[in-house]
């Protein structure tokens, strides 16, 4: 054989050894990621079985083309054949769970064969050890390692064939049954890609070995060529199988997808052959475990990961943004330069430093002016910041009746200075006060008076993005129940569109919101009096116990539904009563937020998220009293 003949033979088989241990780490990645983010999706965990089996056929074939020796190679032969053996009945429940999803749910015929098509390959499992399926290896296992077919395998592979073209019938249904265009387009890669399990996993070398040893090159270019199709098509399947049970937006799944697979089965794929090509030439010139080969293998990871960091921002906004390129760079910006509350909180910090060093000060603080009062956000040093509420409002009072040019006064031994944002189109707006306490003298300079303006013009500009941030979170969380829902929604239509219909939400929107408004006027107030659950029978069905007061029974109504809220047991200031309390505190008591949020020790943020998610629970119980009730008017 001429030398450039020995060496495309060589390069192929290496090649195909390669790409042979590529796909099974391809697949093994893959499996990882179904288990990782969609695994309660029947048709993600059947993808997931079948990623198992295509991890032990290509394992078994790699493992056993790089043996020297006969029994190991044969291990390694008779290990792929634990995932080929199940790999058909795993394809059958794969299909009707595909076919399920476009609105044919299994019937009895369907169950039949499944679980038939599991007991069979089960079977011919336990007739793996005995010998039975498949015999011992060919006696050349240097050209192209196999196995010698028996006589079940003759029934083995009969019933590959016909398992498999179940399948595939099953996936022309389910192809047919689709009907948005996206959807199409994503069942015609999901039917294209399962190909690559189904054809490159069953061992062909049983019945065509002699064509292997006769002509080896082609044989290994063939094989080369092969395993980087069925590579690529097994992406191609786990991209269409990444949309199954997930209300993620499309971009959201693509870019997971395309770094996971970057970053996990690309990285190793080009890290092993570097490695393998570093190793056998260090055979070739003598030196079987070269110095080279760790370092190479260390380098071509952190190089792979470098580059996935440094141009995903890159593919991201070419491959998925598509016309929403603005907004999508627009919110990523934004999450990168959102300023947080302890962002803040940090900054405040080096103001109120600042100011105490340019005033040669005992101490400074901040306060902010909201719905509820005034609240402390930031003090440093020693200050005279009183622990009463009577105080506090006195404070507040005096900087609300000050005009919008008053400068600085003194109040309790501090200086006071107003914080305006003079950015408002009609009038300047409040938003909070600048106090420096313990100085020598009270009347500053005009240097301290100029670096005070300063500082406040600052201190400004963070209480103002502080309130600008509050509003914009809290209009997210109000949005969030309608995202969710609409995500819901298009994950539910993907592949059928009557689903749509069987999702509901889980808590009524509009019932939440009146009971807020009833809860707000709870002791006597329109929202009260005049709110719409005024109408619901359950209201009208207690009446006669509050002599026909509408208010009353409303508020019985109202106070039922918190006490359903309530844990069992003495009431206490833990986390299974987070939410009554708040009820309690909030409505029945009349606190404010901030007395509520001291009380609870959590955050004013995380409190309007909570009393959220506890008028949802209140919304909840009365909407299965009002279903009660109507379905007692209707028996009587």
């Amino acid at each position: 054989m001429d030398s450039w003949v020995t060496g495309l033979l060589i390069f192929f088989r290496t090649t195909s050894q390669i790409l042979s241990a590529g796909i099974a780490i391809t697949a093994f990645s893959l499996l990882l990621y179904g288990l990782s983010f969609n695994l309660k999706d029947r048709i993600a965990r059947n993808f997931a079985m079948i990623m198992i089996c295509v991890t032990a056929v290509f394992t078994g074939e790699s493992l056993a083309s790089a043996s020297i020796n006969v029994l190991e190679a044969e291990f390694w032969l008779r290990f792929s054949w634990v995932g080929i053996t199940f790999l058909p009945a795993i394809y059958l429940n794969f299909s009707d769970a595909i076919l399920a999803t476009t609105g044919r749910p299994s019937r009895w015929r369907r169950k039949i064969a499944i679980r038939f098509a599991y007991f069979i390959s089960l079977m011919f499992l336990i007739s793996l050890p005995l010998g039975w399926l498949v015999g011992g290896s060919a006696s050349d296992i240097t050209s192209a390692p196999h196995l010698t077919p028996t006589f079940v395998t003759g029934f083995f592979f009969l019933y590959y064939i016909v398992t498999m073209l179940m399948a595939w019938f099953n996936f022309f249904r389910s192809f047919q049954r689709t009907t948005t265009p996206t959807s199409r387009r994503r069942m015609g890669y999901l039917i294209t890609g399962a190909l690559a399990p189904a054809l490159g996993s069953f061992p062909f070398l049983l019945y065509n070995s002699q064509i292997a040893l006769e002509h080896s090159l082609g044989f290994w270019s063939i094989s080369a060529i092969s395993n980087l199709v069925v590579g690529g098509l097994i992406v191609l399947m786990a991209y269409a199988v990444a949309f199954f049970g997930i209300p993620w937006p499309d971009r959201v799944v693509k870019s997971r997808l395309l770094k996971w697979i970057i970053r996990g089965p690309v990285t190793a794929i080009i890290t092993l052959g570097l490695v393998t090509v570093f190793r056998r030439a260090g055979n070739l010139f003598g030196n079987p475990y070269s110095s080279l080969v760790p370092i190479v293998m260390v380098f071509t990871i952190l190089i792979c990961e470098y580059m996935v960091t440094l141009f995903s921002p890159m593919w991201e906004r070419v491959l998925f943004y598509g016309k929403d390129q603005k907004d999508l760079i627009f919110l990523h910006n934004l999450e990168r330069s959102l300023v947080t509350r302890n962002d803040l909180s940090e900054f405040l910090e080096v103001i109120l430093a600042a100011t105490r060093d340019r005033l040669q000060a005992a101490g400074a603080f901040v306060a902010a002016i909201n719905g509820d009062g005034m609240e402390l956000v930031k003090t440093t040093g020693k200050t005279d910041w009183p622990d009463d509420d009577n105080p506090k409002e006195a404070l507040a009072e005096i900087v609300r009746r000050s005009d919008d040019s008053t400068e600085l006064f003194i109040w309790n031994n501090s200086i006071i200075l107003p914080l305006y944002d003079r950015r408002a189109e009609e009038k300047p707006e409040l938003l909070g006060l600048l106090g420096v306490t313990g100085m020598r003298s009270e009347q500053l300079e005009i240097e301290q008076k100029q670096s005070l303006d300063q500082l406040a013009a600052r201190a400004t500009i963070a209480l103002r993005d502080r309130h600008v941030q509050q509003q914009l979170f809290r209009s997210l969380e109000q949005l969030t129940p309608d995202i969710d829902y609409l995500s819901e929604l298009r994950a539910a239509g993907r592949y059928e569109p009557d689903h749509v219909l069987a999702i509901t939400r889980p808590v009524d929107e509009e019932m939440t919101i009146w009971v807020r408004d009833a809860l707000t006027h709870y002791w006597g107030g329109p929202r009260l009096t005049e709110s719409p659950l005024l109408n619901l029978a359950v209201v009208k069905k207690m009446l006669d116990e509050h002599d026909g007061n509408y208010a009353n029974a409303l508020r019985t109504l109202l106070k039922s539904a918190i006490e359903k809220v309530r844990p069992a047991g003495e009431r206490r200031f833990t986390g299974e009563w987070i939410l009554y309390n708040i009820l309690e505190m909030k409505f029945l008591e009349g606190k404010k937020m901030r007395e509520i949020a001291a009380k609870l020790a959590m955050s004013e943020a995380d409190l309007y998220r909570k009393q959220k998610v506890a008028l949802e629970a209140v919304a909840r119980e009365i909407t299965q009293m009002e279903k009660d009730a109507q379905d007692s008017r209707q028996i009587n």
